[in-house]
């Protein structure tokens, strides 16, 4: 290891626990208060434009996903309470959660089954609108499901859509992409489950598979798409078009908070604890989520021990100059959605102001976590989901957190969120197995 990554091992404490494959949490000491945030990166309006936009397909897509019948085309998951959850994780971990806990179900998304359904869904309809208006078929003001029309699809048949993915990702830019008309490619790294590569091949899609890992297949994904020019890259480390995806579920949990009449404020504060990979869905969530909520909601990243891209990135400020092969770490985790070497740069810089901290997890507790969600709620979520309660039951850390920023006194009060990622499209005989598996100590 070089003279300048030893540095970060014997400053920084959240760092050496990680190189040592330890449980840590780290918090961010270059959060600072809403009133003197200045991100440069992405615009608030640009949540809005994604919004505009969804609003648009859904007529479409309500065509062509029978599932989006009942919610007119727009994809949305439940927020619900789990109360038993409460009581496992203050029971079997000593949480010492006093407020409400809330579950995203985003592992139930509609058409995908995860979080990549927001920004991945997202992407591809913004290719598709563009390519469509560029050529004359469609105008905004157009009914949408004019797409699903034979010379659309045959239209886009003429272009490729490429994603590099662990897993969640290709599969909803696969699923839309093919129904839309695509040529699509994915390209998988080593840690994708098999089921998911089979699932892509029933929809009509092209799958790549590689012995790498994941920034492995993002590069030769690139390589393979900008060699085409009738061929679009959907860039997970970079894409603003993703991002914004994901942000506009900001507006719509603050709908589904005030249907059941959940208050967010100074003295009901939000705690947010979003699973993270390459950072581009907790990072759009983030931002949508603080753009409304300001400093009265507090977010964290949770992930695998040995794959603590983010964390790394951000407690050295490095961002993605830094990966956790560089650390010595081996990136290998049952969390397959999971299993990302280096975070997104230009995640970590939008975020870097906005995010409270990141808490990892052993990847045994993820399956522990699993079934005490299935047995108390009945709930089933795959085991990178369960990274989302990993803060959760670091209550001493916690409550640093709580004590440094004058909230201690507000937990009762408080309503906790897990973000739940994936797990909806699981085959019945992998869930089975999940439920199965026992990590060693």
């Amino acid at each position: 290891m070089n003279v300048e990554f030893q540095k970060y091992i014997d400053t920084i404490p959240a760092v050496a626990d990680a190189v040592q494959l330890k449980e840590t949490f780290w918090l961010n000491d270059k959060m600072i208060p809403e009133a003197e945030q200045n991100i440069t990166l992405v615009q608030p309006d640009q949540i809005k434009d994604a919004s505009d936009r969804l609003l648009r397909f859904a007529p479409y897509l309500k065509k062509v996903f029978p599932e989006l019948e009942a919610t007119d085309g727009i994809i949305e998951s439940e927020l619900r309470r789990i109360p038993k959850m409460k009581e496992f994780l203050n029971k079997e971990y000593g949480a010492g959660i006093t407020g409400n806990l809330m579950l995203k179900m985003d592992s139930h998304l509609p058409v995908s089954g995860s979080v990549k359904a927001r920004g991945g869904i997202y992407e591809v309809l913004k290719h598709a609108e563009d390519l469509a208006l560029e050529s004359g078929m469609l105008k905004e003001t157009d009914d949408y499901s004019i797409l699903a029309e034979p010379e659309f699809t045959a239209f886009f048949g003429k272009h490729t859509v490429q994603v590099g993915s662990t897993g969640n990702l290709g599969m909803s830019i696969g699923i839309m992409s093919a129904k839309l008309g695509f040529r699509v490619i994915v390209h998988m790294s080593a840690d994708a489950k098999q089921w998911k590569k089979d699932l892509l091949r029933s929809r009509g899609v092209e799958v790549i598979e590689y012995a790498d890992d994941y920034c492995a297949a993002v590069e030769q994904g690139r390589k393979n798409s900008d060699a085409d020019p009738m061929s679009y890259f959907v860039d997970d480390e970079n894409s603003q078009n993703l991002f914004m995806g994901y942000s506009v579920a900001g507006e719509r949990l603050k709908a589904q908070l005030e249907e059941q009449n959940i208050i967010v404020d100074s003295e009901h504060p939000l705690f947010l604890y979003i699973p993270c990979g390459i950072g581009g869905a907790p990072g759009g969530v983030t931002y949508g989520i603080k753009e409304i909520y300001g400093d009265h909601v507090h977010c964290f990243f949770t992930e695998p021990t040995h794959a603590c891209c983010m964390m790394l990135g951000m407690a050295t400020g490095l961002q993605d100059g830094i990966s956790v092969k560089d650390m010595g770490i081996d990136g290998k985790t049952d969390a397959d959605g999971l299993a990302v070497g280096r975070p997104s740069a230009f995640v970590g810089r939008v975020v870097e102001p906005l995010l409270s901290g990141i808490a990892t997890i052993e990847d045994k507790k993820l399956y522990d976590l699993m079934r005490g969600l299935l047995s108390s709620e009945d709930i089933f979520i795959e085991p990178s989901s369960c990274a989302a309660f990993a803060a959760l039951i670091r209550p001493e850390d916690i409550k640093t957190y709580l004590d440094s920023h004058d909230l201690t006194g507000r937990m009762s009060q408080a309503t906790h969120l897990a973000w739940a990622t994936g797990g909806r499209m699981v085959p019945a005989e992998t869930r089975e197995a999940y439920i199965k598996t026992v990590l060693p100590e």
